[in-house]
């Protein structure tokens, strides 16, 4: 059975680029699927049984359909709800936070203007999410 992916709701070929960059180094054994929006995200998770994702990191500003609406919809999915949901927003703002862990989110991370901090911290998420945390089946 193939490796189940790590869904990235990214907008920005830059910041995919990173994920991508993170996900090389630290040797991930799951492909990486990018949806640009949170329609996107959540069409395709529900193509799939439970999505077949493993992990998502959803930004939460993506043109179209935001990742606020698409977090909303995942946590009331009783097929999704148990997904591991990991925020990375540009947004530092009190309001995105609480807003995110009040829908569910499992953890909410700033990304960081530097890249190599930005580096530093998606290999921080992978290693906990996926080398340490168990996650559902």
């Amino acid at each position: 059975m193939p490796a189940r992916p790590v869904l990235v709701v990214e907008d920005s070929d830059e910041d995919f680029q990173t994920v991508l960059d993170a996900a090389r180094r630290a040797a991930l054994p799951h492909p990486i699927v990018r949806a640009s929006s949170g329609g996107e995200c959540l069409r395709l998770l529900r193509a799939g049984p439970r999505g077949r994702a493993l992990l998502v990191l959803l930004d939460l500003n993506t043109h179209g359909d935001d990742g606020r609406e698409a977090l909303r919809q995942i946590r009331s999915d009783d097929n999704l709800r148990a997904l591991p949901l990991v925020v990375l927003s540009a947004s530092a703002n009190p309001r995105d936070l609480q807003f995110c862990y009040a829908q569910g989110a499992n953890a909410y991370h700033v990304k960081p203007v530097d890249h190599a901090q930005h580096l530093q911290m998606l290999g921080s998420i992978f290693a906990y999410w996926l080398g340490s945390a168990v996650l559902p089946a």
